[in-house]
């Protein structure tokens, strides 16, 4: 009888462990999916800057056109 009790207690042991272990995969998860929405609203956010940006700059280029360009010096 006391094999089996202590058979019983091991097999009690293993699964609280295993309980345990599931919740912090479980927990490590929702973090994992919280991360990975930050960063892809991070993501959604930059593209779009740099969208504006590209056609703020196809707008009006700064450099790059040598029509906008001022003549050369005469030495």
């Amino acid at each position: 009888m006391a094999d089996l009790e202590a058979r019983l207690v091991d097999l009690e042991t293993r699964l609280a462990f295993q309980e345990q272990a599931l919740l912090d995969l479980s927990d490590a998860l929702a973090a994992a999916r919280s991360e990975e929405a930050s960063n892809a609203l991070r993501l959604h956010r930059a593209l779009e800057e740099l969208r504006q940006l590209r056609s703020a700059m196809a707008a009006s280029p700064v450099t790059g056109d040598a029509a906008s360009e001022p003549p050369p010096p005469h030495y």
